[in-house]
């Protein structure tokens, strides 16, 4: 859907594919084309990152939000198969 919608508007349409990708995982399990490792766009990567970490720190319906260190305690654990390993290198992370 939000490919969709950033393809409708000229000026956003080349982040349409990096909408696309950001629920592909490292290891080829994700959706929608099931991508793998640097086949998935590194734009898409970030996001994917990006938008677990939030989602991890907010309280929703069926989870409780974690403290900062548990999120990136999380992003490590999940460091080559849910995410890219090289986008969690850092120390700080």
């Amino acid at each position: 859907m939000g490919e969709r919608i950033l393809l409708a508007a000229p000026s956003l349409a080349n982040l349409g594919d990096l909408v696309r990708h950001h629920h592909e995982r490292c290891d080829g399990s994700g959706y929608p084309d099931r991508l793998a490792g640097e086949a998935i766009p590194l734009g898409s990567r970030m996001i994917a990152v990006c938008a677990a970490f939030a989602a991890m720190m907010r309280h929703r319906p069926f989870s409780d939000a974690i403290t900062v260190e548990e999120g990136l305690d999380e992003l490590r654990r999940c460091s080559g198969s849910q995410f890219d390993p090289l986008s969690l290198r850092s120390s700080s992370a």
